[in-house]
């Protein structure tokens, strides 16, 4: 936990950190890819999960990070929010980075032991990179979010062992440093950006007021999780 810590500090001197939004409802899309009844379908079926089990399942769908690491910005996205109770730490964050075409899940502490790296992987690539790779986008989240709830349940299981190295997704801190480096003086101190602009933060539909809007629990979050690309 310390070592991922201070990956994501050292990463933020590396790197134009993006802006991380305050989500307002459980389902939110800052690139208009879904329509309103999608999202509204979703934040309902999100909602109903959180009321029935306490659990917070959260998506999150913006165009680019440019350039900024996924595993990093989920964490902050999740952490900022606060997904999932403080007293559970049951929250999970359904990332996507539409024209970047990577995704995450990320796992909150209380979830790993229902949720490792490995099933999330398995998500990842069996039921959401499917649909992603034919543009469809609601038919991935939806099933993604299916496959999550099943995996809470006890009732996912992945359809292939996963390789022993995959187990868990450890960020290579050192390689992301030298990059980090490298990108820096390459494109000069007087180049860095100083933001990002990440698609129409506060102009994304949110399409769901019944029963009022999305709120954190106070839940932490570790790095447990899995990324993909499509």
């Amino acid at each position: 936990m310390k070592i991922f810590l201070l990956s994501i500090i050292l990463t933020s001197f590396l790197f134009a950190q993006p802006e991380v939004p305050i989500l307002k409802q459980w389902a939110n899309d800052y690139t208009n890819t879904l329509n309103k009844t999608q999202l509204e379908t979703l934040n309902y079926r999100l909602k109903t999960f959180e009321d029935t089990t306490s659990n917070q399942l959260v998506m999150l769908m913006i165009a680019t990070l440019n350039d900024y690491p996924v595993e990093y910005y989920s964490h902050e996205v999740a952490q900022k929010n606060k997904i999932g109770t403080e007293e559970h730490n049951n929250g999970i964050l359904l990332f996507v980075a539409k024209d970047d075409k990577k995704l995450r899940i990320e796992v909150g502490y209380g979830l790993e032991g229902a949720l490792p790296d490995a099933l999330a992987s398995s998500i990842i690539r069996n039921e959401i990179v499917p649909h992603f790779k034919k543009e469809n986008f609601y038919a991935g989240i939806t099933a993604g979010i299916d496959a999550i709830i099943s995996a809470i349940g006890g009732e996912y299981s992945a359809e292939r062992d996963m390789p022993a190295d995959e187990e868990r997704q450890v960020i290579p801190i050192i390689f992301m440093i030298l990059i980090g480096l490298f990108m820096f003086f390459f494109r000069g101190r007087g180049g860095r950006r100083s933001g990002i602009f990440l698609g129409g933060f506060g102009g994304g539909r949110g399409g769901f007021s019944s029963g009022g809007g999305f709120s954190g629990g106070g839940g932490s979050f570790g790095g447990g999780g899995a990324s993909g690309s499509w």
